[in-house]
């Protein structure tokens, strides 16, 4: 492993190196002069300072990493052998304007990163999302990815499940397993998870409308298996706020799904110290076809309601906001989506700390999981899909992500097949072993594209913050926020059909762009001929459906129906008051009340919200 330097980390070294060979040392004319101008110029010298401080600061956190063995002991050199720095940045003695909007990996405001040793520390976690057909067969398909060289699972539910109707709903015909899998009961999660020791695997899932039963179940399925339940890490995104904004799978109003948001957010505080409850997602708004901008303001506004929920439950914003994570779509315009990542790290540090009062690093931390675009896929010469998830992966991992799904080449069309999930994900693989990518924090960090386009789509998103900021004063005049200033804006502006009308602007703009042949699209409106052989696609048979259905009668049969009611009324009672959902729901789950009976107890008591029409 590559030994220290004295000044490590800094791009300038061998510039400075080379000044010195021609003689420009601090005793020259030229240094002299340089020397003279900062004393002359009181801020310049100031810069310099700052920029000097900065450097020492990030000097001493990596050698302490180095020191405590969190820095991977493996070669950094390119392919053709040159050593290479952990991090570049300006040569000592330089004095960039504007660079503490820049600044150093692991402090605020985090533009290049939060851990000062990137991915030389920790690799992102390759999460690849996926679910099928009933638990049985997703259990199979995650023993796969983890055994292949997967970090963690993400769980991918089926409508049904999406909607809080259990599989033998009428709703639900035709569609059980078949966008992901079937979950109507804590036997369907002990099976999904079935050999994979919860406490030992971080799990994400990806659920929001009925999120908190299912939460509860992965909970009762962890019991089961004996795990510390102390020590379950994971991700459910819960995020209610995008589904009324783009992506449509709610169950009641707003005001009781933040109810149970924030019931969530108290339990996980107190029990579950390392699970993030909240996964503020982007990820849908981007793929209902809102701008870079609007993706990125959008989630941060949301988040920013849920950190207002949390504070009015009076929970301790430094306690509860690393709790709070985020999912962005990782999309075809390499740069812009580069300088989105770096963007939403600073601002949201600059708004946690000078507007809720974070005080910790770790309170002021953005972290996120990308998934490739789906949108950006195309069922014309689907092989080019693999190409443009390729790209996306790597804008991802050069914004610095901390977990990262890639897309399959056929998702455009069906689930993915196991041949196609394995190219995806060692697509993942290829970046992070073949490429160099991890072997420099924020490699593209001082670019002057790349900055310029952080701070473009930064004075992007704060225009947005200030028109939902109008819109709570439309919403209430007197300043008297129930929950949150933020939060009363994003009321406003989804009962106002703001949010969805702003996307759909974009979206049809985008699509006007594509068929005027402004926007180019390989395969599709561009380079059109193709010799490609028609792909095998994954097919999830309608006897998933009816056997989903046999067992789901077994096991009504065979369970405890009066405790069943007994729990479901107990949970009704509950929330009529104001105590904590979590306990009354999980005694429930335990005695095998599906979700469907649990959604259909709370709609029944708080009724459904149907979406204003709009014309």
């Amino acid at each position: 492993m590559q030994q220290d330097t004295p000044r490590r980390g800094t791009q300038s070294d061998s510039r400075a190196d080379g000044a010195a060979a021609d003689g420009a040392t601090s005793d020259t004319p030229v240094a002299d002069a340089a020397v003279g101008d900062r004393r002359a110029d009181p801020e310049a010298a100031a810069r310099h300072r700052a920029a000097e401080a900065g450097r020492e600061r990030w000097e001493k956190r990596y050698a302490e990493a180095e020191a405590a063995g969190r820095v991977r002991d493996v070669d950094f050199t390119t392919l053709s052998g040159s050593p290479v720095e952990p991090l570049y940045g300006p040569a000592p003695g330089e004095e960039p304007a504007g660079f503490d909007r820049i600044g150093w990996p692991g402090e605020f405001p985090f533009t290049r990163g939060l851990h000062a040793t990137g991915y030389r520390g920790k690799p992102w976690t390759i999460r690849q999302f996926a679910g099928f057909g009933n638990a049985t067969q997703t259990n199979e398909r995650y023993k796969m990815i983890l055994a292949q060289g997967g970090g963690g699972l993400s769980v991918a539910f089926d409508m049904p499940t999406l909607m809080g109707h259990d599989s033998d709903d009428t709703r639900s015909l035709g569609e059980v397993g078949h966008c992901g899998v079937a979950v109507d009961s804590a036997a369907d999660t002990d099976l999904l998870f079935a050999d994979i020791p919860l406490d030992q695997v971080t799990t994400s899932m990806t659920i929001s409308g009925p999120a908190v039963p299912v939460f509860c179940m992965y909970l009762v399925s962890a019991e089961r298996q004996g795990a510390d339940i102390g020590r379950l890490n994971g991700t459910l995104q819960t995020d209610i706020f995008k589904e009324y904004i783009a992506q449509k799978e709610w169950l009641f109003a707003p005001e009781p799904h933040l109810r149970l948001i924030g019931d969530l957010m108290e339990y996980c505080a107190a029990g579950i110290p390392a699970y993030k409850p909240l996964s503020v997602s982007g990820y849908h708004i981007r793929e209902a076809g809102a701008t870079a901008a609007q993706e990125l303001a959008f989630t941060l506004a949301d988040g920013f309601g849920y950190v207002e929920l949390g504070l009015s439950r009076g929970l301790d914003v430094d306690a509860f906001a690393p709790g709070l994570s985020f999912f962005f779509d990782a999309h075809i315009d390499f740069f812009e989506e580069i300088a989105k990542f770096r963007a939403a790290r600073r601002i949201w540090a600059r708004w946690l700390r000078d507007v809720y009062g974070a005080k910790t690093a770790k309170a002021q931390s953005l972290r996120f999981h990308t998934q490739t675009a789906g949108v950006s896929l195309t069922a014309q010469q689907p092989e080019n899909n693999i190409v443009r998830t390729a790209v996306e992966a790597m804008a991802a991992v050069l914004g610095g992500t901390n977990s990262l799904h890639t897309n399959a080449l056929d998702e455009v069309l069906a689930l993915p097949s196991e041949k196609s999930a394995q190219i995806a994900l060692r697509t993942q693989q290829v970046i992070a072993e073949e490429t160099g990518v991890m072997n420099v924090a924020d490699p593209l960090g001082g670019s002057w594209y790349v900055e310029a386009l952080t701070d473009r789509i930064e004075a992007e998103a704060e225009r947005v913050f200030e028109h939902i900021g109008d819109l709570a004063a439309l919403a209430v005049p007197s300043g008297r926020h129930p929950i949150g200033r933020m939060t009363s804006g994003i009321l406003r502006g989804i009962e106002d059909g703001w949010f969805t009308g702003e996307i759909a602007d974009s979206a049809f703009a985008y699509q006007q762009a594509v068929e005027k042949n402004e926007k180019h699209v390989v395969g599709v409106n561009r380079h059109t001929g193709s010799i490609s052989d028609e792909l095998e696609i994954l097919r999830v048979s309608h006897e998933v459906e009816r056997e989903q259905n046999r067992v789901l009668a077994e096991r009504r049969a065979a369970r405890d129906t009066q405790a069943v009611q007994r729990t479901l009324a107990d949970l009704v009672q509950a929330a009529r008051g104001t105590g904590n959902l979590i306990e009354p729901m999980l005694a429930a789950v335990r005695v095998e009340a599906t979700l469907g009976e649990i959604c259909d107890a709370l709609r029944a008591e708080w009724g459904v919200y149907t979406e204003p029409a709009r014309f």
